[in-house]
């Protein structure tokens, strides 16, 4: 999940295309960075956030909309202009890789923001590590969008701050403070004990929590603190968790979060089935194929051979272990990732990724109770393409259809132990099926239909004391399938 080199040299490509547009049409703007790419606490798939400063009457969103299509930059259908938005923005995809752009003019609260980050991170040295695994906790359960009522970066940033702000260790700060330790107290915490009703977060002078009656006095008639109400450090009128209606769902996520990884730390979790299987942190979160395989694509076209260096703008953040350990630790590897080495040209095609929109829904109060020890449903990634959807599907069906024709007990290949799992089951799914269903149709006797409340299958058991109404004659004879027939066997 923490940047790569190559990942920041692709993203400053995508950076410089833009620029040089923008520097056709206004010699005199000004373009700069801000949010996630700036801090560097950016994940794979996250946006970059662009600012331009100049002088206009009216701010040019159309004219620069129109000179990205005419550039060909961004893909034709993914330019959107939110010009009735509180900050005016043109959204847009990158054409080659695939890479959400944010551009906003005269905007400097965002600039301001990153410089606000970058002290905050030189204060505590734990807040990237801390803040990378919270984003992509959130990204897996469509939490981390404010449009959608999840929890925006910044606000995540600052509930992260004021939680080691407060925090009653003195040690909690220090470069050597166990990382494992302060995400279960950060997930306790946010999840069963702090007050959303009555509290408030705020950051200045050391931090502090706020009661929202002494917040709501000073506030117009009518208005009142929202749900996740975070003081704005830099504008203290301003409440950064105002649009995330969607907090008591961040909640509960905290809290599933909070006694899955409890009960993975406990002395008895030694006894537990998937205790060699798992890691700690993969129990919460799980780093998709489609992730995995667009990070290697990134890493062939952009990558210096034999570089050894990890970390990117100097926040801290390095990668631990090599790409391709990183990938068999998470059940990442994939076949796909062979056919991506070409040489990087105008007509590579792009791998899909993980998009912030792409996974699972909310996590509901009836999921964060029932779910298994391991989220792995909760990130499935969908193509972004119609063409790489259908070499993907046509590539599954082909998986499929080699595990039915050499059985259950045979293996179809060696893969990674993720997708194994999912297409053996799809498989078993169908040989079974396929298996019960004629089975029962090439009887010499004919079964009256099922009971609908017991499925559409036919078997050849009869329930103890019910009638066998059995029919034998040519008429009602169902002729065999010779392929089929093999399948049965």
């Amino acid at each position: 999940m923490s940047p790569r080199s190559e990942e920041e040299r692709m993203r400053m490509e995508v950076v410089n295309r833009i620029e040089n547009v923008i520097k056709e049409l206004w010699p005199n703007a000004e373009v700069q960075i801000f949010g996630s790419f700036k801090t560097g606490l950016y994940l794979p798939t996250s946006d970059i956030d662009l600012v331009v400063f100049g002088k206009w009457e009216n701010l040019p969103l159309w004219t620069l909309e129109e000179a990205l299509r005419k550039h060909n930059v961004a893909d034709e259908n993914s330019v959107k202009v939110l010009d009735k938005a509180t900050v005016p923005i043109i959204k847009l995809t990158d054409s080659f890789t695939e890479v959400k752009v944010d551009i906003s003019f005269n905007v400097r609260n965002g600039v301001k923001a990153a410089h606000l980050i970058a002290d905050f991170i030189k204060k505590y040295p734990v807040l990237p590590y801390l803040v990378l695994v919270l984003k992509q906790f959130l990204l897996q359960r469509d939490l981390n969008e404010v449009f959608t009522g999840g929890i925006g970066s910044y606000s995540l940033f600052l509930m992260a701050v004021s939680f080691l702000q407060l925090h009653p260790r003195e040690d909690a700060c220090t470069p050597n403070a166990n990382y494992g330790v302060l995400l279960i107290e950060f997930f306790e915490l946010y999840g069963r004990h702090f007050n959303y009703l009555k509290t408030g977060i705020r950051i200045k002078d050391g931090g502090s929590y706020v009661a929202k009656d002494e917040v709501q006095k000073n506030m117009l008639d009518g208005y009142r603190p929202s749900m996740l109400y975070i003081e704005d450090p830099l504008q203290p009128g301003n409440d950064v968790g105002r649009s995330s209606y969607g907090a008591m769902q961040v909640k509960q996520a905290f809290d599933y979060a909070y006694v899955v990884l409890s009960h993975a730390v406990s002395p008895i979790a030694k006894y537990y089935p998937n205790n060699e299987s798992e890691s700690i942190l993969g129990r919460i979160i799980r780093v998709t194929p489609e992730v995995a395989t667009y990070r290697d694509w990134i890493s062939k076209q952009w990558g210096v051979q034999n570089s050894t260096e990890t970390s990117c703008n100097g926040n801290g953040v390095t990668l631990i272990v090599d790409n391709q350990q990183l990938d068999e630790c998470n059940n990442n590897l994939s076949e796909e990732c062979e056919s991506l080495g070409k040489p990087r040209s105008k007509t590579s095609e792009t791998p899909s990724k993980h998009s912030s929109n792409s996974s699972s829904g909310p996590l509901s109060s009836s999921s964060s109770t029932l779910s298994s020890s391991s989220d792995v449903e909760s990130d499935g990634t969908p193509c972004k393409t119609s063409k790489q959807l259908g070499s993907r599907q046509t590539a599954a069906n082909r998986t499929v259809a080699q595990d039915i024709s050499l059985g259950p007990t045979q293996s179809s290949g060696k893969m990674p132990s993720s997708q194994t799992a999912n297409i053996s089951g799809v498989a078993n799914k169908s040989q079974h099926g396929s298996t019960r269903l004629f089975r029962a149709s090439s009887n010499k006797g004919f079964q009256g239909p099922a009971n609908s409340s017991h499925g559409t299958l036919m078997t050849n058991k009869q329930h103890p004391g019910s009638k066998s109404h059995q029919y034998y004659g040519k008429k009602r004879k169902h002729k065999r399938d010779p392929v089929l027939s093999d399948l049965c066997r």
